[in-house]
């Protein structure tokens, strides 16, 4: 189990993409997939209850623990942003993985994490747009 300030805590149990709240981030140095990942942001705008940028993965992936986002996927990433982050996010009851739903989302500077319900939709887009 996750826990924030002694308390246990878990990701969201909201069942839809449509009803989910999206945080992502933006490369700083790899502009390669700018068109990719801008219609993937147009995408979640369309079918989403909104995006939240922070400006930080380890950020992102604490609340997506917590509840309070259902969903966060970023590119170029590095293990540093991530590593904490996902662990917390699996022990909360969540799920990650890179844009192919494989397991090299450490290493591979890509990462998607979500609750278990909107996981493979949110995962399926992701996958169609960025991989």
């Amino acid at each position: 189990p996750a826990f924030l300030n002694g308390e246990k805590i878990n990701v969201s149990s909201n069942p839809t993409l449509d009803d989910s709240l999206i945080a992502t981030g933006f490369p700083y140095y790899d502009f390669n997939m700018n068109k990719r990942i801008l219609h993937c942001l147009e995408y979640f705008m369309e079918h989403t209850q909104g995006i939240r940028r922070f400006g930080s993965a380890a950020t992102d992936l604490a609340y997506i623990a917590c509840g309070r986002f259902d969903a966060f996927y970023e590119y170029s990433l590095n293990v540093w942003d991530v590593a904490a982050g996902a662990f917390i996010v699996q022990q909360a009851g969540g799920k990650v993985s890179d844009f192919s739903k494989g397991k090299n989302y450490m290493y591979g500077r890509e990462m998607v994490a979500a609750n278990s319900f909107v996981f493979d939709e949110f995962s399926d887009v992701i996958q169609r747009f960025l991989s």
